[in-house]
């Protein structure tokens, strides 16, 4: 007798940072057209992702839920929701509980934030103690340039060198740091609370591939998370600015979601294991 299949805990969510050049707007609707389980927002200069209302009305119209949001975190969005990154966190937040995302997807500080990267550490725990938010500390890379590595980020691109309440893993990331993805997969262990599925194929440009067109172990973590149980959100963040029209756009989106879903579900019935979201609430 064949068992009934399992269905995985875990949502699948689009980012819209996806689907650029395009809107915020057309990534709600494409992820509703394709039948994602919600959006991640990624808050940058399109004024309809710093607009909560706006995003409402967005969420409502197409009966697609804002799973998480992205604090404004890139070089581009330096002075998006203020300069003082500590402001932008808060708005995230409060952005995050007005909209009901359940997490805040934040970077680690520029080095040359000296202040805020000195305090960054505390001050995400001291935020984190004051929501139900989870404040998920996403892992980077380092910047290179031909032959030269900069360290960019401050305390660390690797955010399982210090201690988080939440953390998030990036595949593209993985990729352009070289580092072994199911390694920091073991370190964030029951921590992590959210995915960013990517592929990369380890040159010095954060790629976000389609899963599955690049190196990267996908389908193996996906299988992971499956088989754990894992019912955090995975989001496809993969980069479709080369597609020549809006249909190949939406091919490669689907295409991103099948694959995530077919592994997800592919181990889901296995037990392992467990990784993910957090349970621990207290510093280790």
């Amino acid at each position: 007798m064949v068992p009934p299949a399992s269905v995985p805990a875990a949502k699948v969510a689009l980012s819209t940072a996806s689907v650029y050049p395009e809107s915020t707007a057309t990534a709600f609707e494409i992820a509703a057209r394709l039948g994602y389980d919600g959006v991640e927002v990624m808050v940058w200069t399109d004024p309809v992702s710093q607009d909560i209302e706006a995003l409402r009305r967005l969420s409502d119209f197409h009966g697609v839920p804002v799973l998480a949001v992205h604090a404004p975190c890139l070089l581009i969005t330096q002075r998006v929701w203020s300069t003082d990154p500590w402001v932008k966190l808060q708005r995230a937040r409060s952005a995050a509980e007005r909209l009901g995302a359940s997490t805040v997807v934040v970077h680690p500080p520029f080095r040359w934030q000296r202040s805020y990267a000195r305090e960054f550490v505390r001050g995400v725990w001291r935020m984190a103690d004051e929501t139900d938010v989870r404040f998920a500390v996403e892992n980077m890379y380092p910047w290179r340039y031909r032959d030269r590595e900069m360290m960019a980020y401050a305390p660390d691109w690797d955010p399982t060198q210090d201690d988080y309440r939440h953390f998030t893993i990036d595949l593209s990331h993985t990729a352009t740091s070289r580092t072994d993805t199911l390694a920091m997969l073991d370190r964030m262990g029951d921590r992590l609370g959210h995915v960013h599925i990517a592929d990369g194929n380890g040159s010095n440009k954060d790629e976000h591939l389609v899963p599955g067109r690049g190196k990267q172990p996908c389908a193996e973590l996906l299988g992971r998370l499956g088989a754990n149980g894992f019912d955090g959100h995975v989001v496809v963040e993969v980069n479709t600015r080369r597609a020549m029209s809006a249909a190949e756009r939406e091919e490669d989106l689907a295409e991103a979601l099948a694959f995530t879903r077919l592994h997800l579900a592919a181990s889901a019935s296995t037990p392992g294991p467990r990784h993910g979201p957090p349970h621990g609430e207290s510093r280790s």
